[in-house]
């Protein structure tokens, strides 16, 4: 008897049964992992408070590239051909204060992160364990590709939220913080509002990381094919851009142009899956 006909003779309370053995088990790691990232509050968050500073790494990096001999050269071939020389990348320093207006706030916030930062660290065990639970009622080709699809999904959403922690949040951040309508009103940016944008924002972005997949589910229902991704090319890239600069409101082309890139390159990459 094969293991996919010895499945399908468990009961429908052997499947509960079972389920919930997954479910405690992944219950108990976030219950030993969340205290342990509530402990190491310094370490968790210098990590979330550190696109707030001025010498993030980001901007070193754009400083940095600023400076370089091939910057320059670039700038002053565009200056001699185009009469529009690169403008510097060197950012101004600014300090932006971070206030706490509710007496429970921190404390809260604190508990919050520490569930997301732990949901984030035990993504791929809660992965892995949903997958152990649906593998014995597929056949061996769909449990290999299945596993393909599920690792591919977690490595995607993780790029999404990288990519928004050290170039979409900094600059959005730095922009908004910045932005005055007078300057009569200064702004005083609470820690629930900073938090609550970076974990909305890099959410966002991880979902937006799944396009490739999303594209790969379509195809196989029949409702996108390759040819027709192909010839809304430029639709798509002009959606694309639309889509960076509500997710960017910094109005410059370069921040624009670094995160039109990679979004458009999972268009690109759908088109690829798909064949």
């Amino acid at each position: 008897m094969s293991e996919q006909e010895s499945n399908n003779e468990m009961s429908f309370w052997d499947h509960i049964d079972e389920f919930r053995g997954v479910a405690i088990r992944i219950v108990l790691c976030l219950l030993i992992t969340t205290p342990i990232v509530f402990f190491l509050k310094d370490l968790v968050f210098d990590i979330i408070l550190a696109p707030h500073e001025s010498d993030f790494i980001l901007y070193r990096l754009f400083c940095g590239i600023s400076s370089s001999q091939l910057y320059s050269e670039v700038s002053e071939w565009t200056q001699l051909h185009c009469n529009f020389p690169l403008p510097g990348l060197c950012l101004e320093a600014i300090k932006v204060e971070l206030i706490n207006t509710k007496l429970a706030s921190q404390f809260m916030i604190h508990i919050s992160t520490s569930i997301y930062v732990s949901l984030m660290i035990t993504f791929p065990y809660i992965i892995y364990t949903l997958y152990g639970f649906v593998a014995p009622a597929l056949y061996k080709r769909e449990r290999r590709y299945s596993f393909l699809i599920l690792s591919a999904v977690f490595i995607l959403f993780i790029c999404g939220v990288m990519l928004n922690y050290f170039l979409i949040f900094p600059l959005s951040f730095r922009f908004l913080a910045a932005y005055q309508v007078s300057e009569e009103i200064a702004n005083m940016i609470s820690l629930s509002s900073y938090v609550n944008t970076l974990m909305s924002l890099s959410l966002m972005m991880g979902i937006v990381f799944e396009i490739p997949i999303l594209t790969l589910a379509l195809s196989k229902f029949g409702l996108v094919t390759r040819s027709m991704l192909k010839k809304f090319r430029k639709h798509a890239f002009v959606a694309v851009m639309v889509i960076a600069a509500i997710i960017t409101p910094t109005g410059d082309i370069i921040t624009l142009s670094l995160v039109t890139l990679p979004m458009y390159m999972l268009y690109e990459f759908s088109l690829r899956i798909i064949k």
